[in-house]
């Protein structure tokens, strides 16, 4: 079973190689790893080149944010299986990828959802825990997902379903699980393992300007399905992640 990684990246020089070390260091060996870099500007030109020889593909263009890069990841993917690591996170450890496979290996499901940790500069220092066993699919609702990070799937689904929708510059992850999961009924394992170790911030999340734009797009996506959802329970979310603190 092939398994594509996709790691975007702008401006990253000060974690993307950490990041690729998490990738190429994985025991499991049929990896197609493809970078994406939106044209960077600081070292992140010459991280990349120092490891090209064993990334499969590498894309260094303009490109219209975040999400439009994925896209352009999940357009170059040959993989049975799909995941997103971005450039400032990491994998928990070097049989990530192998254990994946194997729960792919040992049920019939189109997707595997995991818990991803969340740390504050050194990756010992865990402040948070999200955890996909504990996510349940009325949250959909409140805006609350299963940590995307830890989210693996066969690419046959982004064939049949679609990649990400651009409109939506923060909240195309969410309307991208939403869409898998709740409206086409995507068979998915949640697994209590921990895949990733994600840092702490994000677009989405940088004050509350930030955070308000982001629950108004959750709320459009629902809308886009046809879901009923008022937009002051979105924010009824961050009570359920007051749980997730360590």
């Amino acid at each position: 079973m092939k398994v594509s990684i996709i790691t975007v990246c702008y401006n990253s020089a000060k974690t993307l190689e950490e990041t690729i070390h998490s990738v190429l260091g994985q025991t499991y060996t049929d990896i197609e790893y493809i970078v994406i870099d939106g044209d960077s500007r600081d070292g992140t030109a010459a991280i990349i080149s120092k490891y090209r020889s064993q990334i499969a593909q590498v894309v260094s263009e303009p490109d219209k944010g975040i999400y439009d890069a994925m896209n352009k990841g999940l357009a170059l993917a040959t993989g049975d299986v799909v995941g997103i690591l971005n450039s400032d996170d990491i994998y928990a450890h070097s049989q990530v990828i192998a254990d994946v496979v194997q729960a792919f290996s040992n049920s019939s499901n189109d997707a595997v959802s995991t818990d991803v940790h969340i740390f504050s500069g050194n990756p010992a220092n865990i402040v948070r825990k999200y955890r996909c066993t504990r996510w349940k699919p009325w949250m959909f609702r409140i805006g609350h997902q299963p940590p995307h990070p830890g989210f693996f799937v066969r690419k046959s689904c982004y064939t049949r379903y679609g990649f990400f929708d651009t409109h939506f510059r923060t909240a195309a992850d969410f309307e991208l699980l939403f869409r898998f999961i709740k409206v086409n009924k995507v068979s998915t394992l949640f697994l209590p393992y921990t895949s990733v170790l994600m840092r702490s911030g994000g677009a989405s999340q940088q004050g509350f300007s930030a955070i308000s734009n982001a629950n108004s797009e959750v709320h459009a996506a629902l809308k886009k399905h046809g879901y009923f959802s008022l937009l002051p329970l979105i924010w009824l979310k961050y009570l359920i992640k007051i749980f997730q603190w360590v």
